[in-house]
C-alpha cells in the first residue's frame, strides 16, 4: 500500500497563504477562515502536505480498503479554482444543513466555494460540528 503524501508538517500557514492564495480576495477569506476554524475545532491551524490547512487531527481505516492514516477533522484550502472547504461528512444532518448553505459545488467529500459571502458561515460551523462529531464517534482516540 502506497504511503499517504498528505501528512502535517511544520510549515507557515501564513506563509502558505500569501504564497497560494491567487487574488485579494482569496488571501482576505482565508485568512478569515484560519481563524473561524480554529475557533469552530478548538485545534490550531496546521499545514498538511503542500496545500490543505488542517485542525485536529484522527486516525482513520478505509472500509473498502486497506488504507489508513492521519487526517485533520477539518480543513481548507484557497485553490485557484475555488475555496476547498474539507468539512463535510455524509451525515442526514449535514446533508439537509446543504440545502441552506448558498452557493456552492460538492466533489466526492469536498466543499468548493468562490467566496464566503456566497455561503451561510452559520451552516458551516454546523457542519464542521457535526462532522468532528461523527469522526470521534467513528474514530475514537
Amino acid at each position: 500500500m502506497a504511503e499517504l503524501k498528505t501528512k502535517v508538517n511544520d510549515k507557515s500557514v501564513n506563509d502558505f497563504i500569501m504564497e497560494f492564495a491567487d487574488t485579494d480576495q482569496k488571501k482576505q477569506d482565508a485568512f478569515h477562515l484560519l481563524k473561524y476554524f480554529e475557533d469552530v475545532s478548538g485545534h490550531p491551524p496546521k499545514m498538511w502536505g503542500g496545500s490543505i490547512i488542517g485542525y485536529g487531527e484522527y486516525f482513520y481505516k478505509s472500509d473498502r480498503s486497506a488504507q489508513k492514516g492521519d487526517w485533520p477533522l477539518l480543513g481548507f484550502s484557497p485553490r485557484k479554482a475555488a475555496i476547498s472547504l474539507y468539512i463535510y461528512m455524509p451525515t442526514p444532518e449535514n446533508d439537509e444543513l446543504l440545502k441552506e448553505l448558498g452557493k456552492f459545488k460538492m466533489g466526492k467529500a469536498c466543499i468548493y466555494v468562490k467566496k464566503l459571502s456566497d455561503i451561510n458561515l452559520d451552516i458551516v460551523k454546523k457542519i464542521s460540528l457535526n462532522t468532528i462529531a461523527y469522526l470521534n464517534e467513528k474514530y475514537p482516540g
